[in-house]
């Protein structure tokens, strides 16, 4: 019985030093936050424009394309890195595969690019 007390006293002793620290992080904002409200803090923000009453109504299109270009690069991302770990076992297929999959999102890039997406006014 004492063994599989020692064996698991390290889990538990873990465990119960995340719930502490856990805890405090909850906790210390609370305590510790400086309290001072004003309207504007307290507004509603939304996509970088003021809030309204309607629901409905039009916002710019600049926000939807800024969007697709986060999806676009965060891809790129997800199917970058597990290339590069297994790089040495890809071979040339898999190093010519990525360069046509890299040369397909510059492509999409310039365009938006050239379209002004990226161009706030």
């Amino acid at each position: 019985m004492q063994s599989v007390i020692a064996d698991y006293l390290p889990l538990v002793i873990f465990m119960a030093l995340s719930l502490v620290i856990g805890g405090a992080l909850l906790v210390a904002p609370f305590a510790l936050a400086f309290k001072a409200p004003d309207s504007e803090k307290l507004s509603a923000y939304e996509c970088g424009f003021k809030a309204f009453d309607d629901a409905r109504m039009k916002f710019d299109i600049r926000f939807y394309l800024v969007s697709l270009l986060f999806i676009i690069f965060d891809l790129e991302v997800a199917f970058l890195f597990p290339w590069a770990i297994a790089f040495k076992d890809v071979g040339l297929f898999g190093f010519w595969a990525m360069i046509i999959f890299l040369g397909v999102l510059t492509i999409g890039f310039v365009y938006e690019w050239n379209k002004g997406a990226l161009e706030w006014d």
